[in-house]
């Protein structure tokens, strides 16, 4: 990581940051510890879902420990990368979706009179459920 905008992290840092809120950041741990821990996904799923989102937030430190947690937990390359571009689409589809918005207002429709519907549906492919 280019240390100028993303600093490593250090023992140092990250014990002033429990340090300095020592509630909060054990609160944060146990419910890290809690959402990672195996249930109806197993830890090697959820890891796998972490990369994709840590993409979508572009959290560069959860991208890198997400990453090395889920080949840990056996994820092959190839699941993660694939992942990666679910995230993608989901995050480009979003922009997709909400150009509804301003169809609607070059068409002269007002904010909150639409459908609200689920915008999978517009698509001119049909999503595919898994």
């Amino acid at each position: 990581m280019a240390t100028d905008l993303y600093p490593s992290v250090t023992p140092e840092l990250t014990h002033l940051r429990s340090q300095l809120a020592p509630e909060s950041a054990a609160a944060f741990h146990a419910f890290g510890e809690a959402v990672f821990a195996e249930g109806a996904l197993s830890v090697r799923a959820k890891q796998i879902i972490a990369v994709a989102v840590a993409h979508v937030t572009q959290c560069p430190y959860c991208i890198k420990g997400h990453t090395r947690e889920a080949l840990r937990e056996g994820a092959s390359p190839g699941e993660i990368v694939e992942a990666i571009w679910v995230a993608a689409e989901m995050r480009a589809g979003a922009a997709f979706a909400h150009s509804i918005i301003a169809l609607a207002q070059m068409n002269g429709e007002q904010p909150g009179t639409g459908t609200g519907h689920d915008h999978r549906h517009d698509r001119e492919e049909p999503v595919h459920e898994h």
